[in-house]
């Protein structure tokens, strides 16, 4: 499978002026330069999607893409740990960050992008582990696996799997991506289509279950008027 369009709609510093829709969103974040525009330009078929910039730190709203004519959004999160933002305006941007994950409900997935070539991050730990406490869907996406050969770039997400494993009883989803080699696409889409199809099957029985009961309390509400035409009906005799 693959997607059909992808148009920008949106950029937004409050979360609650995002689209007004009930379709699935999949936001990316990650470190800055870590490669998150290059990879959702690698996922729209698009290079200029996303705008990309050798200078770290560039996305500074939640930026929001049209994919499949609306079927659902990618979602352009800030960076977050760029250490030549001041403190107001890593705070500014924390909020921001924080105000769409914890409070859209719209978000079905939170990727979250790390350079395979380094080793495992504090900040990105504490962030990781911070979504584990929210209870946050997540999954780790290994992002410039070309700058590193094959079985260089499967021994870092082993070890970085291991450090994981100390506290993580469970790993969320890995993928391994090359913007450049194209490397991973596939993979990331057919999990979002797999969601996509989950919620989409899930959403019948919910709609099933409310027409069942609408048709229960209409049975019921029948059934108190013959009740009460029957009472009166006895009353008058």
């Amino acid at each position: 499978m693959d997607i059909k369009n992808a148009k920008y709609e949106i950029s937004n510093a409050d979360y609650k002026k995002c689209p007004a829709t009930n379709v699935p969103e999949y936001a990316f974040i990650g470190r800055s330069n870590v490669g998150k525009s290059s990879l959702i330009n690698m996922i729209g078929k698009n290079k200029n999607l996303a705008k990309t910039s050798q200078k770290p730190g560039k996305t500074l709203l939640i930026n929001h893409f049209k994919m499949d004519n609306g079927a659902w959004y990618l979602v352009d999160l800030p960076g977050y740990g760029y250490a030549a933002r001041g403190k107001d305006q890593r705070q500014q941007f924390g909020k921001i960050i924080q105000g769409y994950i914890l409070g859209r409900e719209q978000l079905t997935c939170l990727f979250v992008l790390i350079d395979i070539r380094h080793e495992p991050q504090k900040i990105d730990l504490e962030f990781l582990r911070w979504l584990g406490e929210n209870g946050v869907p997540f999954a780790i996406v290994f992002t410039k696996a070309d700058k590193l050969g094959t079985n260089a770039g499967a021994a870092k997400v082993a070890d970085y799997k291991k450090v994981l494993l100390k506290e993580w009883e469970e790993l969320p989803p890995v993928f391994v991506t090359s913007s450049e080699k194209k490397t991973g696409r596939d993979e990331l889409l057919n999990y979002i289509f797999s969601l996509n199809k989950e919620i989409a099957e899930g959403e019948k029985p919910v709609i099933e279950e409310e027409l069942k009961a609408e048709s229960d309390q209409q049975v019921d509400e029948g059934k108190k008027s013959e009740v009460e035409t029957s009472e009166k009906g006895v009353e008058e005799k």
